[in-house]
């Protein structure tokens, strides 16, 4: 007797395999249950699937096959208006759509569809009987996209809007959709009626991240971040200009913003204001070298008392502010990064952050007794990351070797500890495959025994010989530990793509 899963079921299997798109792609091909199940989740973010799956694989026959997917869902009338100004673009089938794709999207990437645009029609055969530019074409075709996506996305959840002179206006008169909105990405110098139109129909945005591309700041896009109602994250990027105009609008969500990033190549950006969220339960100061943390020499007496999560990925204040700022608030921190290394810094971690989870901190070249420090005092620590090897100066030895990182993590790392991972700023070798070895006998021997993750940074070019990779395999197999080479970055750097 044949068991077939119920709907409901089915949906909650293959969300799981929402960051699989290739298996989901496979699940098209079964019934057509199961392509209605895979379609929902497959559209629900085309951008994502575009450039995760098949960023190296046939990106022009991607893009086509999604234009030519939206172009098929578009309505008679647009369909018309870019056969009378020939333009002709293929689609999928002469028949009706099976679904309504469009309905299926939660987020919208102006600028994708812009560039899907572009690409697409910059390959096409140019026609001879065809009066309009490439730049008129695609940007007819491009304003057809946005009406059906405004007319006909039920329930947007994340919104994109980079606005620069190469992309044309995007607004709108009807966007019930919107209406859900719980993510914006945009920058501050877009159109103000843009910001008018969402504030009509958009309150309850959880997520916002603004780059300001001057010191201009409209008054229609305070209104809208003052009508906000349950503002949690917040992140404000500033490289040429300042975030200080939008200060006074952040005011009425200083009980709500749990989440805070600041990413600046700026002097002067005011940093005083941070004091008001008082909920704050992470904050990322990710400063350039043409960044100035003068600010911060005020803000180290701020207290934060559901701080978790602190993160200097790049520069970092003076020490004597950080350790300060620490001692008021290292206590509930689960996650402390810090770029770089200073001895005296690296030891107040011990005294202030008793119950750190996640560690990233550099640790002089034979300074292993300060490593030795941090994790016989921060008992909870399951992860670490530790930079080895050279600085970006060059020098012989900046930091510790991956040796003495191993012994003492063997040695002294907490019951609970099960990741370490190994940055380079610099191009280095990695560690010989006698010392390898005899790193993962020892984490074999440790007691109590749980399976390492060793995560060596690619960056830049390590070279993991494959000696040293066979060890690896052979210690993976025993279950012992778990090996990988991976980009390592703990700057959420701001993408508006």
């Amino acid at each position: 007797m044949s068991c077939q899963l119920t709907t409901d079921c089915l949906d909650e299997i293959f969300e799981h395999l929402e960051n699989d798109k290739s298996t989901l792609h496979s699940c098209l091909l079964v019934n057509r249950l199961w392509c209605k199940t895979s379609v929902r989740i497959l559209w629900r973010n085309i951008w994502r699937f575009k450039y995760i799956v098949y960023r190296e694989k046939h990106p022009l026959k991607v893009a086509s096959s999604i234009l030519s997917t939206l172009v098929a869902c578009l309505p008679n009338e647009s369909k018309e208006l870019l056969y009378k100004n020939k333009i002709f673009i293929q689609t999928p089938t002469s028949k009706p759509p099976l679904f309504n794709y469009v309905n299926f999207c939660k987020v919208l990437s102006i600028y994708e569809i812009v560039k899907l645009v572009e690409n697409v029609l910059s390959n096409e055969p140019s026609s001879s009987v065809n009066s309009l530019s490439l730049k008129d074409r695609n940007c007819l075709v491009t304003n057809e996209i946005f009406k059906m996506l405004t007319n006909q996305i039920s329930s947007l959840k994340k919104l994109t809007y980079d606005y620069n002179q190469f992309i044309p206006k995007f607004s709108f008169t009807y966007f019930p959709g919107a209406k859900e909105l719980s993510e914006l990405r945009c920058s501050s110098d877009i159109p103000s009626d843009f910001f008018y139109q969402l504030s009509q129909i958009c309150h309850n945005l959880q997520t916002i991240f603004i780059e300001f591309r001057n010191d201009n700041v409209s008054d229609e896009l305070k209104e809208f971040i003052s009508l906000q109602n349950n503002l949690k994250n917040l992140t404000l990027i500033a490289n040429i200009s300042s975030w200080a105009n939008i200060i006074p609008a952040l005011t009425k969500h200083s009980n709500t913003i749990t989440k805070l990033h600041l990413h600046g190549n700026n002097y002067n950006l005011p940093l005083s204001f941070v004091n008001l969220f008082t909920n704050l339960e992470e904050i990322m100061f990710s400063f350039d070298y043409g960044a100035d943390f003068g600010d911060f020499e005020n803000l180290q007496f701020a207290n934060f008392p559901k701080l978790q999560i602190l993160k200097f990925p790049k520069r970092y204040p003076k020490p004597e502010y950080v350790m300060k700022f620490l001692e008021n608030n290292g206590k509930n921190l689960k996650t402390f990064y810090i770029y770089g290394s200073d001895n005296a810094l690296s030891l107040s971690i011990a005294d202030f952050c008793p119950n750190l989870r996640s560690l990233f901190v550099g640790i002089n070249y034979e300074k292993t007794n300060i490593l030795k420090t941090i994790l016989s005092s921060c008992q909870y620590l399951e992860s670490i990351k530790v930079w080895c090897g050279k600085s970006y100066s060059g020098e012989e030895r900046s930091y510790l070797s991956e040796k003495e990182v191993f012994e003492t993590i063997v040695n002294y790392s907490p019951n609970n500890f099960c990741e370490l991972k190994i940055y380079y700023s610099s191009n280095s070798d990695f560690v010989s495959p006698v010392d390898l070895e005899s790193f993962f006998i020892s984490w074999k021997n440790r007691i109590p025994k749980k399976l390492l993750r060793l995560i060596i940074n690619k960056n830049n070019n390590i070279d993991v010989n494959e000696v040293n990779k066979k060890i690896a395999e052979k210690y993976e197999n025993l279950g012992i530990i778990k090996f990988s080479i991976e980009a390592l970055y703990d700057d959420d750097v701001f993408y508006l793509l």
